[in-house]
């Protein structure tokens, strides 16, 4: 799958547009429903790490994202030791639900 954001790559500034942003969570939407799709059909625990990987990886990107809006409008950098903290829940809660063996 294509990443959503090279699409932008030769034109960033149209990330800041609110139709762009609305196009991108929903895809966001849609990739979380095929996932979950995929999970019911084969009900698998490769699934199920997939999508908590998924979401790790999404939950980077906004934190990514709010860093370069500090940055650009000179902001302090946020502390970022909560996200650490509720990845690492989330990543343990899907392990004891899932019986993953993390």
């Amino acid at each position: 799958m294509k990443n959503k954001l090279d699409i932008f790559k030769n034109a960033p500034t149209l990330l800041d547009e609110s139709e762009v942003q609305q196009l991108l969570a929903y895809c966001e939407s849609l990739e979380d429903e095929l996932v979950d799709l995929k999970f019911e059909k084969a009900n698998n625990k490769e699934l199920v790490m997939l999508d908590m990987l998924k979401e790790v990886v999404k939950s980077c990107a906004e934190i990514q994202k709010l860093e370069m809006e500090h940055e650009r409008f000179g902001y302090p950098l946020p502390d970022y030791s909560e996200a650490i903290r509720s990845l690492k829940s989330y990543i343990y809660e899907m392990n004891r639900i899932n019986k993953l063996r993390i």
